[in-house]
């Protein structure tokens, strides 16, 4: 369990006053969070606990499929290093880096280095040994170039970019591929990498914002990115501690996808100020998104998708023109559900085939606030759960979760078949 002695022994090594409050709200949400049990474990559903049996279990769910968010969470371990959480990095040792117009920056050993200076068609490029933890500080800089990635890494165990001054980073062309590496991101990194700061970086993309093709953190910093295609993205996971954004991405503004083992690709957000416009999701993540905490205010042709959406905690606002939330079967190893713990969710709709939360599964409410506004406000092909919280549709409160149906089914009937905006 995250409420190990393990863990709260990390949490009296804590810093600073922030990294505890992120660390206690990843404890005090795990330490009541609800398991989802499978034919896979040791332990039956009539064997175990009350507190380990899940939502899934208890609606008659039994596919076979897969552990909650929570048991990917703990197989994670740490989600958050003292360090990724650590806002100001450490200067005393720091290597001055000052950039020009077309020269390559190449950076091979671990370290701390500033950045410092304007240019045009300058790359710094991360090329270190695979245990390396390189940080890279800007200190108001600003990179123009027209067909490849301003921050490049290569090889590294861990990049930090951190920002100390508002800096800039900008990509106006058609990228160029490194030999059989396709960059797309004007932040493009082969390893993991975590943005931090005590300042804003504004990112302009012909194509994605940020590409990460391990695991993406951002634990605290300002960031404004305008991106043709997708603002943040990442293979592995996107976790996100803190932060600030402005979001303005043609297809999804946050997107975790692993083509290779769709038990990855996940997003899990504890925090953070969020505005996003895209064109086509707002959240987007195969496997899960997990959502503990944070504002959100998302404006999309659908606002979160995954094929397992927990919502524990957070004031989130959805302005859709599909559906508000959408589950779907993106991933294998997860079942098919939206489960709602907690948190303040206001969703509207445009008109037409449209639906406020849409599960190719099941859909659990078991806390927190909805209110939608719209033509459909449920649509779930498995079952529905109205455990507890308030749902309010069109003005009304009501006592049940209404079904949208096709063929003349009556809402409410808990029958299946919805016809949600996008049936995937």
């Amino acid at each position: 369990m995250l409420g190990s002695t393990k863990q709260k022994g990390r949490l009296n090594h804590m810093k600073n006053k922030k990294a505890v409050k992120i660390l206690a709200l990843v404890l005090a949400v795990s330490a009541c969070a609800i398991f989802i049990l499978t034919g896979m474990g040791s332990a039956s559903a009539e064997n175990a606990s009350p507190d380990l049996v899940t939502s899934a279990t208890k609606s008659g769910e039994s596919n076979g499929q897969t552990t909650s968010s929570d048991d990917a969470l703990q197989r994670e371990g740490e989600l958050f290093t003292e360090r990724d959480l650590e806002q100001a990095a450490d200067l005393s040792q720091a290597v001055t880096l000052t950039l020009s117009d077309g020269k390559t920056i190449t950076v091979s050993e671990e370290g701390v280095y500033l950045l410092q200076g304007a240019s045009r068609n300058t790359t710094v490029v991360v090329d270190a040994e695979e245990t390396a933890k390189v940080q890279l500080v800007l200190d108001g800089v600003s990179m123009v170039n027209d067909s490849f990635p301003c921050i490049y890494v290569k090889s590294a165990d861990k990049v930090f970019v951190t920002t100390s001054a508002d800096s800039s980073l900008s990509v106006t062309g058609s990228f160029s591929a490194d030999g059989d590496t396709n960059t797309d991101g004007v932040i493009f990194s082969r390893d993991d990498l975590v943005l931090n700061g005590t300042a804003m970086l504004t990112i302009s993309s012909s194509e994605n914002g940020v590409v990460c093709k391990d695991d993406l953190k951002v634990t605290g910093g300002s960031y404004s990115i305008d991106a043709a295609s997708k603002c943040l993205e990442a293979n592995d996971s996107i976790r996100i501690a803190d932060g600030s954004f402005t979001l303005t991405a043609g297809t999804d503004g946050l997107h975790a996808e692993n083509g290779d083992d769709d038990s990855k690709g996940y997003i899990y957000l504890a925090g953070g100020s969020f505005s996003i416009q895209a064109g086509d999701d707002g959240i987007h993540a195969n496997a899960f998104i997990r959502i503990d905490g944070g504002n959100y205010t998302i404006r999309a042709a659908e606002g979160i998708e995954s094929t397992y959406i927990q919502i524990n905690d957070g004031t989130i606002r959805i302005d859709s023109w599909d559906d508000g939330i959408n589950a779907a079967r993106k991933s294998s190893a997860y079942s098919v559900c939206v489960e709602i713990n907690g948190g303040d969710i206001t969703i509207s709709m445009g008109a037409g085939d449209t639906d406020g939360i849409d599960s190719n599964g099941n859909i659990i409410v078991n806390g927190g606030c909805i209110n939608i506004t719209g033509n459909s406000s449920f649509d779930y092909d498995g079952t529905a759960q109205y455990n507890s919280g308030t749902i309010v549709v069109n003005g009304q409160q009501l006592s049940t979760i209404p079904n949208q149906m096709m063929g003349g089914g009556q809402p409410g009937s808990g029958m299946g078949g919805g016809r949600g905006g996008r049936r995937e």
